[in-house]
């Protein structure tokens, strides 16, 4: 009996690999960049944060693999959704989060980091970083602090928000 439930699983596991979900693996051209304060800056954002929060996502194996790629493929989406710096010029409303998000250790997420250790923030760049990020984005307004929970975690599925922008 084993052996048979072990045989469907990888009927299943082959047959969803067929799924199109996380298959596109483009990135769309790069329309603009912000204007960095300095290579630093760009390259510890690139490093940290360039996979979800950019058009220049670097695949990495398990990617091509479902159900991997449609999770992956998903926080992509959510990230560019949220900030884009290769399509910089459009409203960028999480942007001034960025700095705050670093600094409290809730971007990059762990996950992303246990799978990519190159996306991890030394201890020593961190404060370099996060001053980067807040000459380059502004930091965020007061108010948004005061309205808006931050929710940096990532969710397969997304979570619903009432009237007010709180989680359901």
């Amino acid at each position: 009996m084993g052996l048979v439930a072990l045989g469907e699983a990888a009927v299943i596991f082959i047959g969803i690999q067929f799924i199109p979900y996380g298959r596109g693996y483009n990135n769309p051209p790069v329309k603009a960049e912000p204007k960095w304060n300095s290579s630093t800056t760009r390259e510890l954002f690139f490093r940290a944060c360039g996979d979800c929060h950019s058009n220049e996502v670097i695949w990495p194996w398990y990617g091509y693999i479902a159900p991997v790629s449609w999770y992956i493929q998903h926080n992509i989406d959510k990230g560019r959704a949220a900030l884009n710096v290769s399509e910089w010029g459009r409203a960028e409303e999480n942007s001034g989060d960025a700095a705050e998000t670093v600094q409290n250790g809730s971007m990059p997420p762990w996950a992303y980091t246990l799978l990519r250790s190159s996306a991890n923030v030394a201890a020593s760049e961190k404060e370099t970083f996060v001053q980067g990020l807040v000459a380059t984005f502004g930091e965020q307004k007061s108010d948004q602090k005061s309205k808006k929970k931050v929710d940096d975690s990532i969710h397969f599925f997304p979570v619903r928000k009432d009237d007010q922008g709180t989680d359901k």
